[in-house]
């Protein structure tokens, strides 16, 4: 008798539940838009910017290329960096008619190595961040080995987002994805060991950006 009535009751609960109408339900999001608003195309390079020096970095403006020759050699002179290494063919041709003193070889580079200029794939703007490779000559060593990690770029490189950064990537190699894709924030850091910021725990203690300005204005 009490296993029918408590079958009964069961029974209208499911009959009344059914009879309402159906709880609402939210739409369903749209993970193919962006998340973060984006950045008009003549503000991206100040907020990458401001990112990039959020992030410990030393950015210096180079109005066209010429310019990026004059604050090359400047910086190099202040820091007094002796053995600057450079391995991609284009970038040795180009600062050897500046007449700037590099190292293209890789003799004593573990003992010798206190700076390495590099190109890269792109700029974040989001994260101020430089999309780097192992496709161009200068490999995964010299962006990583160098006490100082100094990247050459042009403004024509800034991209909203690391999606769209790889997506460069995809344009230019098609099929040859280059083995490692790195996003560089700053220089080495960590704070594991007693919570103290150790800066060039991993690689480079100084990150340096020089970004020409080839757009049009």
């Amino acid at each position: 008798m009490y296993e029918a009535k408590s079958k009964e009751i069961v029974l209208r609960r499911v009959r009344e539940a059914l009879a309402k109408s159906a709880p609402f339900l939210p739409p369903t999001p749209d993970f193919a838009s962006p998340l973060h608003q984006k950045v008009p195309l003549e503000d991206m390079s100040v907020v990458f910017a401001e990112n990039f020096i959020k992030n410990a970095g030393v950015f210096v403006y180079c109005e066209h290329e010429e310019d990026f020759f004059d604050q090359l050699y400047v910086y190099k002179k202040e820091q007094n960096l002796q053995h600057l290494y450079i391995w991609e063919p284009n970038l040795q041709s180009a600062i050897h008619q500046a007449g700037i003193d590099f190292l293209a070889g890789e003799e004593d580079f573990i003992q010798s190595a206190e700076a390495g200029l590099t190109t890269c794939e792109a700029l974040i703007t989001r994260t101020g961040s430089i999309m780097v490779s192992s496709a161009n000559a200068g490999g995964r060593r010299l962006s990583i080995y160098p006490a100082t990690h100094m990247v050459v770029a042009k403004a024509s490189q800034l991209v909203q987002d690391v999606k769209d950064g790889l997506q460069r990537i995809r344009d230019k190699y098609k099929e040859n994805i280059p083995s490692m894709i790195s996003l560089v924030s700053g220089p080495s850091r960590t704070a594991d060991i007693e919570k103290t910021l150790v800066m060039g725990a991993h690689g480079p203690k100084q990150l340096v950006l020089f970004l020409i300005d080839d757009l049009p204005h």
